[in-house]
């Protein structure tokens, strides 16, 4: 048994992503651990008290273990006017945006979530999009909890263990939805999965865990081949019917043959990969000019749902990941497990 299974008792060397946006439901996560893999919640853009809910749910499904994800705040400024103004005509419903939160109402955000895993004893906690604070790490970890890191970079990942994360899930540029880099390199940090993963193996002593186009136990048994301990799946599950992908998002990936994904900061401010649509082709050229995360999400957000509601898919987030062409129908959280142990002796 590898420290990856040992560590969190888990049957499976398998971990459902946590998928931001209400595409993680609680069906999702309780079907995750009655099926012996690492269920995720995604409080990314929950509010606090829905996040102590969704808690208590799966808390109370199982004594088995799942864990939460946070974002971490960054360090960007509120937008200036001039800067706002031409994306409010460019995006339509713009009129009818939130207000953008300040860094300090971001971090308190952040806090009010750190509390909630404390308070419920949430035995394992995954930071994206920057290292989590000290402070946070040491509470976390007197209270027994483990601590995963997301990064894409060997660099990125050596910074994960430094700061006492107990796993990293290295994001290969293959992976649909947001980014995990944090840190600015002189290269490109969109870095192949098959590359990454012995590149972080060799410089960390945690385990790592791979993420990016891995559908089956094919990329499982690739992922582990390479001394990965485990995987983090996204795309598979989303077209679950227990994930609350819209109807349309799920026919997109259906119909796709796999080249049509590209990667985007026009929805949020931040790099992801999702199925290139009218939105993304019509404001490539004003790629460099987007909001910083979260305040593009912010302003785009009002779009996306009319787009939702009207099943009008050229301008809502279709995120997903590369191998979307093997995924030809809709399933269910077990029949996606079945598929990493169709062979025998594949975990």
């Amino acid at each position: 048994m590898n420290r990856f299974l040992k560590r969190l008792s888990l049957e499976k060397p398998i971990i459902q992503a946590p998928m931001a946006g209400g595409i993680t439901t609680t069906e999702m996560v309780k079907a995750a651990m009655d099926g012996g893999i690492l269920g995720s919640l995604a409080s990314g853009y929950l509010a606090p008290d829905t996040l102590e809910e969704q808690i208590r749910i799966v808390s109370d499904h199982s004594k088995r273990l799942f864990q939460v994800n946070v974002f971490v705040p960054g360090g960007e400024k509120m937008p200036k006017d001039e800067d706002v103004d031409p994306w409010k005509e460019k995006v339509p419903g713009s009129q009818h945006a939130g207000t953008f939160m300040t860094i300090e109402e971001q971090w308190d955000d952040f806090y009010r979530k750190i509390d909630l895993i404390l308070h419920y004893k949430v035995r394992v906690c995954s930071f994206t999009f920057q290292l989590p604070p000290v402070k946070v790490v040491q509470q976390l970890k007197k209270e027994g909890c483990l601590l995963m890191g997301t990064a894409s970079t060997v660099k990125e990942a050596v910074l994960m263990e430094e700061r006492g994360m107990d796993m990293v899930c290295m994001q290969g540029s293959e992976a649909g939805g947001h980014r995990a880099a944090f840190l600015d390199g002189e290269g490109d940090s969109s870095i192949g999965l098959m590359t990454l993963i012995p590149q972080t193996v060799d410089a960390v002593s945690i385990p790592v865990i791979a993420a990016g186009g891995i559908n089956d136990h094919r990329g499982l048994n690739a992922a582990l081949a390479l001394s990965a301990e485990a995987v983090q799946i996204g795309t598979p599950f989303l077209l679950c019917r227990e994930s609350g992908a819209h109807p349309s998002h799920k026919r997109r990936i259906i119909e796709s043959s796999g080249e049509e994904t590209r990667v985007t900061s026009l929805f949020t401010g931040k790099k992801a990969r999702g199925i290139v649509n009218d939105w993304m082709v019509n404001n490539e050229r004003f790629e460099h000019m987007v909001l910083p995360y979260p305040h593009q999400h912010v302003l785009t957000k009002p779009m996306r749902q009319a787009a939702t509601q009207s099943e009008d898919p050229s301008r809502m987030s279709l995120w997903a990941g590369q191998g979307i062409g093997t995924l030809q129908r809709e399933t269910t959280v077990k029949e996606v497990i079945d598929t990493f142990v169709e062979l025998e002796g594949s975990v």
